[in-house]
């Protein structure tokens, strides 16, 4: 069991949190600072939101003798990645009004705004609330929202499967009501007089402690991993024989966080424990790998407290066991399965039922209006249509979903007047298949751009890749601007981690897969030293590859294997 002597200042504020409650209104209503009282910036993540402020003015704020600019990010909590049309348009406005108007899809198939100002926050979320929508449990030391392979036309069955992603969602939410108190205005728990009502809050799952960290689940339809299963702490991979479901794969312990020249720290990949065919026995395992974390967890050093390293400190056939034990049976040996690409599936495509997708390119997940393309405009027409859903992809892209035959010109005419079908065509193999976080100027750990470099970034690799003959390689390549791999960089065939402003770790010989991490091969390159590792790689690739050899594979046998 986790140290209960020499827990983390975390621990105890959530423990004293009041069924996270913490000091949140008293801070909302100190009008001195934009900013929330210390112990709150950790309770009001499990809320959906972080407190941030803008690094770019920081000096200039100081220079004036004034506060840092707070603001605060939202999260919303979409299993699955699903919105309907009408509450993209509520979304849409909402940005509109309380953000900064950027709507940025992550890479868990969710969508946040950044830039809300701390009185904001309430009007925010009621405006949320009355179009259905909710931040809960989006942050902090609790399972997070639940990603699914996105695309329908993965399996004729893919909405048998998706529907698990919204029951292990509504599975492991919280019990305290805390946050309908805070931002919704009801009637405070300990005001009630019925007892039943206080009961409610008693949560037999995460205590009054919750998790010793963040917790990610993820669905995976083979053969397309484009959730990246492996990197969840928990992945359920679908086993489906002749259109018919027969259970899950269960694989945990992935995690990609780590920490500059920390030894105790690194990524892994997750670790398939066995297979289960009901959904009460899924649900139940999925239920108790939680609880194991829970109370096995480190809850004294948060470096080290993910699922990952409780899975290695205990052993994998431990945890497995204790797993077992708790749910009262034993999971099965793991079904055969493959999985053969990673990536979206642009432009029209028509399922099993008669239903058209179409997938569009969203670089970097940054849904607004620039320069490029009115692509905030155009979804904003498309939803008004009113004749198709949403869809959010881990690649942080965008499908528009259920589209009946009949209303499938209306939705392309408006694709096309706004060039959105240009824009996809065109945008190259190394583009589309790219993704960086959000990193400065709000993500307070940054400590190099992303996603506002990347694009430039590419635009200049892109040449080389011509150079070599590339193009049409489906070459992963994906940046972060410091070690927590939020874009998933350790994953990818060609890693971008930062270091220092201007700075990064390469990485290369990751898979196209996704069932390989890669390894960093330079360290703090500038990008003059990035463009020229790269036109080696590029050049050694063309002319040494196996035939058929992808670049992860090639960088792997050539630069990696042979130092392992």
């Amino acid at each position: 069991m986790s140290d209960k002597n020499n827990l983390s200042a975390i621990e105890r504020i959530k423990t004293a949190s009041d069924g996270l409650r913490g000091s949140i209104q008293q801070s909302l209503h100190d009008e001195i600072t934009g900013a929330i009282r210390e112990d709150d910036t950790a309770v009001i993540k499990f809320h959906g939101m972080y407190q941030q402020d803008d690094r770019d003015r920081r000096e200039e704020r100081a220079e004036k003798k004034l506060d840092r600019l707070y603001t605060f990010m939202i999260r919303l909590r979409l299993p699955g990645g699903f919105i309907s049309a009408k509450k993209w348009i509520a979304a849409n406005e909402i940005a509109g009004e309380n953000s900064t108007g950027v709507i940025k899809i992550t890479t868990r198939q969710t969508i946040q705004l950044h830039g809300l100002i701390k009185s904001k926050i309430r009007p925010t979320i009621q405006s949320f609330s009355q179009a259905g929508l909710d931040s809960i449990a989006t942050c902090g030391d609790i399972n997070r929202n639940v990603s699914c392979t996105s695309h329908p036309g993965e399996s004729p069955i893919h909405a048998q499967v998706f529907a698990y992603a919204d029951k292990i969602s509504e599975l492991l939410i919280p019990k305290t009501k805390a946050y309908y108190e805070i931002w919704l205005d009801d009637e405070k728990i300990a005001d009630k007089k019925d007892v039943s009502a206080v009961a409610e809050e008693i949560d037999p799952l995460y205590q009054d402690r919750y998790l010793p960290r963040k917790f990610k689940i993820g669905i995976a339809i083979p053969p397309n991993n484009d959730v990246d299963i492996f990197t969840n702490d928990l992945g359920l991979i679908a086993i489906i024989e002749n259109n018919e479901l027969k259970g899950f794969n269960i694989a945990i312990g992935g995690g990609l966080s780590t920490t500059h020249g920390s030894t105790q720290t690194y990524a892994r990949l997750g670790t398939v424990i066995g297979f289960t065919d009901t959904e009460e026995k899924v649900l139940k395992t999925i239920y108790e790998v939680l609880t194991v974390q829970r109370d096995y967890g480190n809850r004294s050093d948060r470096k080290l407290a993910r699922l990952k390293y409780t899975l290695d400190n205990m052993g994998v056939d431990a945890y497995r066991k204790e797993v077992e034990k708790r749910t009262g049976f034993e999971l099965e040996p793991a079904r055969p399965y493959e999985f053969t690409q990673r990536s979206d599936r642009y432009g029209w495509l028509q399922n099993e039922q008669g239903l058209w997708y179409y997938t569009l390119f969203v670089e970097n997940g940054r849904v607004l209006d620039d320069e490029k393309v009115a692509l905030k405009t155009a979804l904003l027409e498309v939803a008004k249509t009113g004749k198709c859903n949403f869809l959010f992809t881990s690649n942080q892209n965008m499908i528009i979903s259920d589209v009946a035959d009949n209303d499938k010109a209306v939705v392309d005419e408006i694709l096309e007047r706004f060039k959105i079908i240009e824009h996809t065509e065109a945008a190259s193999h190394l583009r589309k298949n790219s993704i960086a976080c959000v990193a400065l100027p709000t993500c307070p750990l940054a400590l190099a751009e992303a996603q506002r470099y990347m694009p430039s970034l590419i635009s200049k690799i892109e040449p080389l890749i011509a150079k070599y003959q590339l193009q049409n390689e489906d070459i992963i390549m994906r940046m972060t601007g410091c070690p927590n791999g939020c874009a998933r960089p350790y994953a990818a065939e060609i890693g971008f981690v930062g270091t220092a402003p201007g700075k990064y770790n390469l990485h290369i010989g990751g898979d196209n897969e996704g069932e390989r991490l890669n390894t960093l091969y330079k360290e703090s390159l500038d990008e003059a030293g990035i463009l020229t590792e790269l036109d080696n790689l590029f050049a050694t690739f063309k002319n040494e590859r196996n035939a058929k050899e992808s670049f992860g594979d090639f960088s792997f046998r050539k630069y990696v294997k042979g130092a392992l």
